[in-house]
This record gives C-alpha cells, sequence and structure tokens, in this order.
C-alpha cells in the first residue's frame, strides 16, 4: 500500500504561450509520517523519435510532510529551444510529472501537448523557421496518464514482495504440465487413427469404384455385338448361297425349257437372267446394311 496518494493535478494556465511558466496546482495525502522529502521533477519530451532530447525543466522538494491531505503549486520553467530539433517545435509533444522517494519513483502523470501558431494562416502555411513569439502550447489536462509503481517506504513492511507468497496448496494440485501433456498426445493417437480409418475407407471406396467400372465398361458388350454380327454374317451369307443355288437350278430349268431357241435368243435371256441375279445381289447387299 502506498503511504503517499495522488488525489489531483490541475493545469493553471493553459492554454499559454510557448515560452511561458508551467504552473500545476497538486494535491495528494499523505497516510504517515516520513522521515524524508517528496522530490516532483517536471520533464519536457524534445523528440517522439529519441529520448536525447528529454530535458527535465524543474524539480522540487516538498517537505516535511505532515499525515494528511497537502495542496501546493508547482513551477516549472519553459523548454529550451537550443536542446529541441526544428522540426519538432511544432507538433504534439509530451510532458511527464514525476514524484519520487528516497529516489525512487512512485507515480507519474503524463499530459500531451499541442504546439502551435495563434492564427490559422501561419498553421496552413507555417514559416520556414519557426516564430516562437507566436506559437501558444496547449495540454490536453482532461486526458492524463496516471502510472503508479509499488515502492519501499520507511519500514521494511512497507516493501513490496520481491516473491509471491507461499501457496501450500499448490503442490498437492495435480500438475498442469503433466495433464497437459498427456491430453495432448491422447488427442494425437486418436487423430492418427480416425486419419488412417479415413485412408481405410478411401482406398475401400476406390477398389469398389475400379470394380463397378469394370462390370459396366468390360469387353463383355463388344464381344456380344460381335457375335450377333457374325451371327448376322453367316445368315445373310447362308441366304445369299441358297438364293444363288435357286438361281443355278431356274438357269438349268431355263435352258432345258428353251433349247431350241436360236442363239440370239439364248444370249438375251442369259443376259436378263445376269440382270436378274445382279437385282437379286444388289437387293440382299440392301439388306444386309438395313440388318445393321
Amino acid at each position: 500500500m502506498s503511504v503517499v496518494s495522488l488525489l489531483g493535478v490541475k493545469v493553471l494556465n493553459n492554454p499559454a504561450p510557448f515560452d511561458a511558466k508551467y504552473q500545476f496546482e497538486i494535491t495528494f495525502e499523505c497516510l504517515e509520517p516520513l522521515q524524508k522529502d517528496l522530490e516532483w521533477k517536471l520533464t519536457y519530451v524534445g523528440s517522439a523519435t529519441s529520448s536525447e532530447h528529454d530535458q527535465e525543466l524543474d524539480s522540487l522538494l516538498v517537505g516535511p510532510i505532515p499525515v494528511g491531505v497537502n495542496k501546493f503549486i508547482f513551477e516549472a520553467d519553459s523548454p529550451d529551444l537550443k536542446r529541441i530539433p526544428t522540426s519538432e517545435i511544432l507538433g504534439v509533444t509530451v510532458i511527464l510529472l514525476s514524484c519520487s522517494y528516497d529516489d525512487r519513483e512512485f507515480v507519474r502523470v503524463g499530459y500531451y501537448v499541442n504546439n502551435e501558431y495563434d492564427t490559422e494562416e501561419m498553421n496552413d502555411d507555417p514559416p520556414p523557421k519557426p516564430v516562437i513569439e507566436r506559437v501558444r502550447r496547449h495540454v490536453l489536462a482532461e486526458k492524463p496518464r496516471v502510472t503508479r509503481f509499488a515502492i519501499k517506504w520507511d519500514t521494511e513492511d512497507s516493501a513490496p514482495a520481491e516473491f509471491p507468497p507461499d501457496q501450500p496448496e499448490a503442490d498437492v494440485v495435480e500438475d498442469d504440465g503433466t495433464a497437459y501433456g498427456a491430453e495432448e498426445e491422447e488427442l494425437e493417437a486418436a487423430e492418427a487413427e480416425a486419419a488412417q480409418g479415413a485412408e481405410g475407407a478411401q482406398e475401400d471406396a476406390e477398389d469398389e469404384e475400379m470394380a463397378g467400372a469394370e462390370d459396366t465398361a468390360g469387353p463383355s458388350a463388344p464381344k456380344a455385338e460381335d457375335e450377333e454380327s457374325d451371327a448376322g454374317s453367316e445368315d445373310l451369307e447362308a441366304e445369299s448361297s441358297g438364293s444363288e443355288e435357286e438361281d443355278i437350278e431356274e438357269e438349268e430349268g431355263e435352258g432345258d425349257a428353251d433349247e431350241d431357241m436360236e442363239m440370239g435368243e439364248d444370249g438375251e435371256a442369259a443376259a436378263h437372267t445376269e440382270a436378274g441375279k445382279e437385282k437379286q445381289m444388289h437387293g440382299q447387299h440392301q439388306n444386309e446394311v438395313m440388318v445393321h
């Protein structure tokens, strides 16, 4: 528990010219008598990229501190322009108000500060070299950033614990690391089994797909078609041979009946007979095409 508690900080001259002094009204409470003084400091952050340009504007020792609520005014000089980069004079920066006891900082209050010209024309078109007489600062006092630190005061009892307190009941509880490792191993084993099962199912599905493909797209269907086409060809050939025999028999019969005909008539009859054969053969070829 802190012996000194900061109750409030009020920025008095705000806004103000850039080269005006900073003034703060500080209120704090002291719970116990202190053997030493409190040291208050105000630091100006000269650059956002390097701490080399930070400068301590002022420091103040306050003491002896009576027990109870205390209030005082803290004044600090404006920053030294020679220690600030020219490009960092205008714009937003930070000031830090801190308090220490026996060289141990226990509270820090940070404020944003906006430095700009007093006219819009100069802000829109700033001169190459800053005109400090026309620059005004505005401390954003409504949004401070307060940070507190636990320190040792006058007694050892007030010192913060360097190590966490003993917890005997924590030794009885099972180690979380062991249980966590066991759970991880079980989870990995279950994932491995699931992966193997998925691979096996995928292989079975692939085998079934291959078997189905052999049944549906096997060579049996083309073979049956070939057999049907061969059978059709044999039937057509048989019909063709039978018709040829009939034609030969008809020719023989016609030859016997027309023995007395003249050679011219025999030649003409033979031509008609041959023409009839060709028609019958042509018709048979057409039937064969139609069958297919």
